[in-house]
């Protein structure tokens, strides 16, 4: 059961994002909206974004958490957000200053977004409250991870193959993001599309729910205390993901 669970997860993230993927470049060709230039100076478009989330929240669906699913397409929305409208900013301390100066940034409409979605998902996973905290940091820190290597072609897809593929024996869950972000890492390498924010935290936020459903307490806190110290080395992480292959 668990095997046909995890191929029919797998099936449907790579069938929904392929036909979501194909389906947007169809409508958005040339349109600067859903335009932009890559660190090389080449035009990609932004299409596998919207796709692999609605792809790995597809899988999630089939895998039986319609729970994570709204994570994951909330978190996409928030880094849709910030793909439309964000700024030069980095880190929480920038987005965090703004909102002291009564102005409320896309980081921080990402920052508190995806928390929440985070701590919902969490919730409904675990039962005890401080499992559901773990969980719901898990999930959001993975986001804001797989956001920080996306920072050249494929590193983002590339990362989520190699923090979910070893969950798969764990449960279903491993597979909506897999299959996700390997429907697109070939396009994504080729540079004619990018995740964007909202690609790279909606396939996060599913390895993380992945993540959190195959571990308790101990593992939950020791994934916690890792992406915290990522989040806090987070431009050493970019810089690194910066570097050639």
């Amino acid at each position: 059961m668990g095997t046909l669970s995890r191929s029919a997860s797998l099936t449907a993230a790579v069938a929904v994002t392929r036909v979501a993927y194909s389906a947007l470049r169809a409508r958005t060709r040339g349109s600067a909206r859903w335009e932009r230039t890559n660190y090389a100076g080449r035009t990609v478009d932004l299409c596998a974004g919207p796709a692999v989330a609605v792809g790995a929240a597809a899988g999630a669906v089939v895998a039986g958490a319609p729970g994570v699913a709204a994570a994951v397409l909330a978190a996409g929305a928030c880094g849709a957000y910030d793909d439309v409208a964000g700024d030069d900013r980095r880190g929480f301390a920038a987005h965090l200053g703004a909102l002291k100066r009564g102005e409320v940034s896309s980081g921080a409409v990402k920052l508190f977004g995806i928390g929440a979605a985070g701590l919902f998902a969490g919730a409904l996973m675990k039962e005890r409250p401080v499992d559901k905290l773990l969980a719901g940091v898990v999930i959001a820190g993975t986001a804001h991870l797989v956001n920080l290597v996306d920072v050249r072609p494929g590193r983002g897809a590339l990362a989520v193959l190699a923090l979910a593929v070893p969950g798969l024996p764990r449960g279903p869950l491993a597979a909506a993001p897999v299959g996700a972000a390997a429907a697109v890492v070939v396009d994504d390498l080729g540079e004619s599309t990018m995740l964007g924010d909202a690609g790279a935290h909606a396939l996060g936020a599913a390895v993380g729910a992945a993540i959190a459903a195959g571990n308790g307490r101990v593992g939950l806190a020791a994934h916690a205390a890792g992406l915290f110290a990522a989040a806090a080395y987070g431009d050493r992480i970019t810089e690194l993901a910066r570097s050639p292959m």
